[in-house]
């Protein structure tokens, strides 16, 4: 989110500085010229809203709720209101080109200048979150808001994997966002399409641990992890894994993310053994047993991580810190 917001930034920016340069040149002081600059402008700042809309659509109902349809109807509503600026500008006499310029100019400015700023403190620091499902039961319910604390492992370079400035280190036990671990849009995990998708999930193994499911529980190093308050298990029948693989093979497969598509649900109860990669994280909901986690994809790449759950403040009556 917070690169489309930088970019949108960028985009409105540039339209300003474009303008400026206009003005100087005194290249829209004709009719038709001006028409299609304030055509622009709306086009513009319009497909910029759709572009930040669409991704929120996208990622909090589901991809596949942006309908054909729905965006055809975006794309007519655009055309459309660049249509009409075309015609506005037009039609407009010499003072009235003037207002609406300034009324134009005044948008494009707030627009990069709420860009940049909400941007700059969405990757550096504090990114707001909504919980999609039931996988985090009880910690986190469905519907929650949360911020989360982006500065706590360290401040990112922009568009760059590199770090600097690490609070703490990331632990066992600390519940993440991360964005999916998918290598391409048409990566098929738990059912469906996850590219893009923001997740939430408790680190159960760190870089270079060992682990197995075991009858749905948890082990690290051949050890089993203690039972917490937090976990909630469901009285399902256990499955008994019936093949056996290489565990080289095994190993790939679950690394590539691919091991949900050839075990599927036995995972929930049976997986591994398997030693998490360098720079990776075990993760797991709490809700053990109603959880898509890295028993079924693999593991978690660090730059994957976008920081820890922080604080839920809605609904209200939910208001805590999240441990």
């Amino acid at each position: 989110m917070e690169q489309r917001l930088f970019i949108i930034a960028c985009v409105m920016y540039v339209f300003t500085l474009l303008t400026r340069y206009l003005n100087k040149k005194q290249a829209l002081e004709t009719q038709w010229r001006f028409a299609i600059w304030h055509c622009a402008f709306l086009l513009c700042i319009l497909g910029c809203g759709w572009y930040v809309l669409s991704f929120i659509w996208a990622n909090g109902i589901g991809l596949e709720s942006v309908s054909v349809g729905k965006r055809a109807l975006a794309y007519l509503i655009i055309l459309a209101a660049g249509f009409y600026g075309l015609k506005a500008g037009y039609q407009a006499s010499q003072d009235k080109r003037k207002s609406i310029q300034k009324a134009d100019l005044d948008w494009a400015n707030t627009v990069y200048f709420a860009g940049f700023v909400a941007s700059f403190v969405m990757f550096f620091f504090i990114q707001a979150f909504k919980i999609p499902s039931a996988s985090m039961r009880d910690t986190l319910l469905e519907g929650d808001h949360l911020f989360v604390n982006k500065a706590v492992y360290g401040f990112r370079i922009p568009l760059t994997d590199i770090r600097f400035g690490q609070f703490k280190p990331i632990e066992k036990g600390d519940i993440i966002i991360f964005s999916f671990p998918a290598e391409h849009k048409h990566q098929i995990n738990c059912g469906g399409y996850q590219y893009g998708k923001d997740y939430v999930k408790r680190v159960i193994a760190l870089p270079g641990d060992k682990v197995e499911i075991r009858q749905g529980r948890a082990w690290v190093n051949d050890k089993e992890v203690p039972r917490q308050p937090y976990e909630k298990y469901q009285d399902v029948e256990r499955i008994v894994p019936e093949d056996e693989y290489d565990m080289e093979t095994y190993q790939i497969l679950w690394e590539k993310h691919q091991l949900d598509n050839e075990l599927g649900l036995e995972l929930r109860d049976s997986m591994g053994p398997v030693i998490v990669p360098p720079n990776s994280y075990f993760v797991m909901g709490d809700n053990r047993d109603d959880s898509c986690d890295s028993r079924f994809w693999g593991p978690v790449p660090r730059e994957n991580i976008k920081g820890k759950a922080w604080f839920i403040h809605w609904p209200i009556s939910r208001w805590r810190i999240i441990k």
